[in-house]
């Protein structure tokens, strides 16, 4: 066949390297974008209503131009269907329902022709070249990689990665690092996205996994897997915590990422501009991670509230300031490198808590249960902080307190039953003041108490309940780390409206699809009653 376009086999050949070369992408990408070019300038020439193809062959640079047609008994479209007679002229033998090639003569591209042609080809090259990068940096998430400052826009970072373009946004540089044009930085890949304008890839120099990356650039047993970051948290530019463990007993974690005299630890911080990095032992207990995280602050005790996921830590008086830091920065990596809020008290600050607690648990025995102060102290001094605690422990248990025996402890039971059902009836007056209806108490989980605080939220039928997510019934509280002297004025944390009871994402969950249950009951019988309407009207 004659080629369709005046370039010869030879060039055609050349400008497919020439481009697959220049741009890396597959030639047989940029072969098919010429192909794709050369099919629309040929309906352009016959028609679009044709069914037109184009083959370029890669190794000799052949061109053939050809229409498909369908071979049919009767002829509805000309342009892509042949009859028997018509068939047999272009192929013997055709039979109906063959679908045959008709050569087409080669077309000459004019000026239009050529400039669209040349714009679909770029169009495909630049597709396949912005894929290209994508698939080779997608998996490159979390890498640490080198390139070239290209330019500074709005603060903005653009940096030269070779093959292709990635930025450093202003929130995740360096604080006071200043960088030009030229220079040459490494950054770890945070996050990689396929957009219309081609792959946005954005790099990271103040997230906390670069740090982890440069240390297992310079600690030759991370990179092996012997010393594992278990956590890591960071102050950009000023200070940072990583919590190590070693899976081989004979190597000292700490030790190795420091380095003989320091020299490893100090090349990850002249990377990171000077940032002062703590090294720590990571543990599996929480009390221990924590008293290791708070370091160089010394800890007298750790005391764990799980329901509230808070840890308070109680100091000496002169470590107060160490272990918060400057501006709350030794507390605050410590709170990021557990993962836990994070309360600092002195030994007088607990010891005025414990009192207080003390007094108030005291006063509300005496006057619940109706006994002596001497009595309610004994029981605060035994542990027991709640009435249901007192109402429903075993008997031997109070029974053992000494001073009791089981005639006190079963009336101490008594008293703390009754007292609870009192609690009870006037939550459950309350309730019903407030209008929250009564099928709410069918409910499971749900108490008087808990129906009183949903009531003065609003929440007051079971639409009400039913229409609320999970997370707004129970998510807990979550509140910044308070320290003494710290009397800034804080936003009552957010939480679900439940949070205080302690209840679970899952007992929220039942709670809801329990309300939202008469829902479904309601659609049976609507549809019940449709049916008997159309029954009766066929009648």
């Amino acid at each position: 066949m004659a080629t369709a376009i005046s370039a010869n086999k030879a060039e055609l050949l050349a400008i497919a390297d020439s481009v697959a070369k220049e741009k890396l992408i597959d030639k047989a990408i940029v072969i098919e974008a010429m192909e794709d070019a050369i099919q629309r300038a040929a309906k352009n020439r016959y028609g679009v209503e044709n069914d037109i193809r184009a083959k370029l062959d890669p190794v000799s640079g052949d061109l053939r131009l050809w229409r498909v047609v369908e071979v049919v008994e009767q002829v509805d479209d000309y342009f892509k269907q042949v009859d028997l007679k018509g068939a047999e002229k272009l192929q013997k033998g055709a039979k109906v329902g063959d679908f045959i090639v008709d050569p087409l003569p080669p077309i000459e591209f004019g000026r239009i022709q050529a400039q669209a042609s040349k714009q679909i080809i770029f169009q495909k090259v630049r597709d396949a070249e912005r894929e290209r990068q994508y698939d080779e940096f997608k998996d490159r998430v979390n890498e640490i990689i080198t390139g070239v400052v290209k330019r500074v826009e709005f603060g903005h970072v653009v940096v030269d990665l070779g093959r292709a373009e990635g930025v450093i946004r202003r929130d995740q540089q360096i604080p006071r690092e200043v960088v030009r044009v030229g220079d040459r930085v490494r950054s770890v890949v945070l996050n990689v996205r396929r957009e219309n304008r081609g792959p946005q890839i954005f790099l990271s120099r103040a997230h906390p996994e670069f740090m982890k990356k440069l240390f297992a650039q310079e600690v030759p047993e991370i990179y092996d897997g012997i010393i594992e970051i278990k956590a890591a948290a960071r102050d950009p530019g000023s200070r940072a915590k990583i919590g190590v463990i070693s899976h081989d007993g004979s190597i000292d974690p700490v030790g190795a990422c420091v380095g003989m005299k320091g020299s490893r630890v100090q090349a990850v911080v002249q990377e990171m501009q000077g940032e002062k990095i703590d090294i720590i032992p990571w543990s599996p207990d929480t009390a221990t991670f924590v008293v290791n995280a708070l370091q160089p602050a010394n800890v007298s005790r750790v005391v764990i509230d799980e329901e509230e996921d808070r840890i308070e830590v109680v100091v000496p008086d002169d470590q107060l300031s160490l272990a918060i830091g400057r501006r709350g920065q030794n507390v605050r990596l410590a709170s990021q490198l557990t993962g836990k809020a994070i309360d600092i008290l002195t030994e007088a600050d607990a010891s005025e808590k414990r009192q207080k607690e003390f007094v108030e648990r005291s006063e509300m025995f005496q006057n619940e249960l109706d006994v002596d102060e001497t009595l309610a102290q004994l029981l605060v001094a035994e542990g027991f902080g709640a009435l249901e605690e007192v109402a429903y422990v075993e008997i031997e248990e109070l029974a053992t307190i000494e001073g009791f025996d089981e005639d006190l402890a079963q009336e101490l039971q008594n008293r703390a039953q009754e007292a609870l059902e009192r609690r009870e009836e006037a939550n459950r007056e309350e309730r019903r003041a407030l209008g929250v209806e009564d099928a709410l108490t069918t409910m499971p989980y749900l108490t008087e108490a808990m129906l009183v605080t949903l009531g003065k939220a609003g929440i007051k039928t079971l639409d009400d309940l039913a229409d609320l997510a999970t997370d707004e019934l129970v998510e807990k509280k979550r509140a910044e780390p308070r320290r003494r002297g710290d009397d800034t004025p804080r936003k009552e944390p957010k939480g679900g409206i439940l949070a205080e009871y302690g209840l679970s994402d899952e007992q929220g969950n039942e709670i809801i699809m329990a309300a939202r249950a008469h829902w479904f009951a309601d659609e049976e019988p609507a549809e019940a009653g449709e049916e008997d309407a159309i029954a009766d009207s066929e009648q």
